[in-house]
C-alpha cells in the first residue's frame, strides 16, 4: 500500500503538464483526418457496389431462391389459391 502511494507521488512529481500553447494538432493530424474520411468514402462506394451485386444474384436465383422473373411469371391462380 505505502510503494503504490509513493510510486504514485513519483509518477505525479516527474510528469509535468504541458503548457497549451506546446498542444496543437498540426497539419499531420488534419491529413491523417481527410485520408480516413476519404477511406470511409471509398468504403461506402464499395459496399453499395457490394450490396449491388448481391442483390442481383439473389433476383437471378443464385442463392438458391426463385429467380424474380420465375416468381413474377406464375399464373395468378397459383398465387392466390384458397384451400
Amino acid at each position: 500500500m505505502f510503494l503504490s502511494e509513493v510510486a504514485l507521488l513519483v509518477v505525479q512529481l516527474a510528469d509535468k503538464t504541458p503548457e497549451p500553447e506546446e498542444v496543437k494538432a498540426g497539419w499531420t493530424a488534419f491529413v491523417v483526418f481527410l485520408l480516413l474520411a476519404f477511406a470511409v468514402v471509398i468504403l461506402g462506394f464499395s459496399l453499395t457496389k457490394q450490396l449491388k451485386k448481391a442483390q442481383a444474384a439473389k433476383d437471378a436465383g443464385v442463392y438458391g431462391d426463385e429467380p424474380e422473373a420465375e416468381a413474377d411469371a406464375e399464373p395468378e391462380s397459383e398465387k392466390h389459391s384458397t384451400p
